[in-house]
């Protein structure tokens, strides 16, 4: 079975460190305890001798065996069942998703992961060291299994943001190379999915802070409160990556503008000192019967002095109103 830890706790303190999970039935445990089972990529026998165990829903069992589920919380009699996402950057700046769903009685909790790198392992040791909080109950380990699986999402967004800032101050000097540009909207493309896999978190979190569920006490609120300011202080994040990229290639689309506009007005400047020569040219060079210069001594030298006066004008006045 695919049974990553199955503990007994009584008063926050740990009395069964292999706890069995066969499918019996349980019998009733002593006041202030719980069990805490959790799963990494279980198959549907193995859910199966869980769900009986622990008397689950079965649409929540099978809920919780797809990895597609999105963040939700839904009651089944006594019995919370959570739906979280995680999240992990691998390759690059593409972003892996998972899932961790929960099952939360009044006696036990059983986390089942898929698609998570991360173990709760390291998780579960900093709880037991804690007995003061262990002994609160399954509605804390629920928090802090979820608090966990939020905390995963920021090291993602410093790389995105590292990434981000390095692509805003290039954009200020240049404008953005085709691979600059394909990088920003596959980054674009990562903070919507992201916005869409983990936004729901939000609104799940909420209803737990907000409303009254079976297997977590009142005053259990607090600790969910914390989760939902972090989940909140993350999307607050994403949409001001996602506003800055927007921002960046506004502002690359006005330098770029502003660049073609300089050059227009370049173009047109000299086209305008060009066509000055290029008319006295085609007007002096016809095939007239009497050339002027055969005629009046030193006009040749006169039509030069003429376009080179009117051209140095006309350059003049370009420096002047900046177009050149």
């Amino acid at each position: 079975m695919t049974i990553v830890a199955a503990r007994r706790y009584c008063g926050g303190k740990l009395i069964d460190p292999e706890l069995r999970v066969d499918g019996a039935e349980r019998c009733a445990l002593p006041p202030h305890s719980f069990d805490w089972v959790g799963l990494a990529e279980p198959d549907a026998a193995q859910m199966e001798l869980v769900r009986r165990q622990f008397g689950l829903h079965p649409l929540a069992v099978e809920d919780a065996l797809n990895p597609m589920q999105m963040p939700k919380v839904e009651v089944y009699g006594p019995t919370l069942f959570i739906v979280t996402r995680t999240a992990a950057m691998q390759n690059g700046e593409n972003i892996d998703y998972g899932q961790t769903a929960l099952f939360l009685g009044k006696d036990f909790i059983v986390s089942v992961r898929f698609g998570s790198t991360r173990a709760h392992t390291e998780l579960r040791t900093r709880l037991e060291a804690d007995d003061e909080r262990l002994a609160e109950g399954p509605d804390y380990v629920a928090h802090a299994i979820m608090d966990f699986v939020v905390d995963g999402y920021v090291p993602i967004l410093e790389k995105l943001e590292s990434g981000v800032i390095a692509i805003e101050e290039r954009a200020i000097d240049s404008f953005p190379d085709p691979s600059t540009i394909r990088r920003i909207f596959r980054l674009r493309r990562q903070l919507r999915r992201f916005l869409r896999v983990i936004g729901p978190t939000d609104e799940m979190v909420e209803k737990l802070v907000q409303h009254d569920f079976p297997a977590i006490d009142p005053s259990a609120r607090v600790w969910f409160r914390d989760v939902l300011d972090h989940v909140r202080r993350t999307l607050r994040r994403v949409n001001g990556l996602m506003e800055t990229l927007a921002s960046v290639v506004e502002t690359a689309s006005m330098l770029e503008q502003h660049r073609q506009g300089e050059m227009t007005r370049q173009l047109a400047s000299w086209a305008a000192i060009l066509a000055v020569p290029t008319a006295i040219a085609g007007i002096y060079g016809m095939n007239f019967d009497y050339m002027p210069e055969l005629r009046i001594k030193g006009a040749y030298f006169a039509v030069w002095g003429v376009i080179v006066m009117i051209c140095g004008g006309l350059y003049w006045r370009f420096r002047r109103i900046g177009w050149l």
